[in-house]
């Protein structure tokens, strides 16, 4: 079994083109979005791609659609975030990425983000789905538009009562 989730072989395409579908389970949400504080929703996404050849560059062209959990910019209480993206990228062998119209280099000759490496025999999508998960998280994501934010009274209690100590001294200003 391979270690990555979306990877394709080049052999399998050519320049006419080849649809592929992938579920985006939550188990390798988990793995790929670990210490970025996002987190998997329990239903799977999915992956859509079309991969064609152009000589040895491979397109990539497709559809990212996956539900994830990050905290509400209010309440910091889970909030359950859609996205849905378009992909499209170009992937190069990664001989190719690294050298000038001179032929020698050590800088990727394209740097647009746009363009991503392969190994020349299978093409690994795994980064490329990471990123654009990320990118399809809202700046700042709510768990509802109506939600108030953080309280700083306990649950259930009203008129300061269970108001934590160290405001009480700006509840009692505000009584003056």
């Amino acid at each position: 079994m391979s270690p990555h989730e979306f990877s394709i072989s080049v052999h399998d395409l050519d320049a006419a083109g080849r649809d592929f579908q992938f579920p985006v389970r939550s188990t390798w949400l988990r793995g790929a979005l670990e210490g970025t504080g996002v987190g998997p929703a329990p239903c799977d996404g999915r992956l859509e791609l079309r991969l064609s050849k152009s000589g040895p560059d491979v397109v990539v062209r497709g559809r990212l659609e996956a539900e994830l959990s990050v905290p509400c910019a209010r309440c910091l209480e889970p909030a359950r975030v859609p996205i849905q993206e378009d992909l499209s990228a170009l992937l190069v062998e990664a001989s190719a990425a690294f050298e000038d119209d001179r032929g020698e280099g050590d800088e990727p000759i394209a740097d647009d983000g746009n363009t991503w490496p392969y190994d020349g025999e299978t093409v690994v999508l795994d980064d490329l789905v990471r990123d654009e998960l990320l990118l399809g998280i809202p700046m700042i994501p709510l768990c509802s538009e109506s939600c108030p934010g953080i309280s700083p009274r306990v649950e259930g209690e009203s008129n300061g009562v269970g108001l934590d100590p160290r405001l009480r001294p700006l509840l009692e200003l505000k009584k003056t």
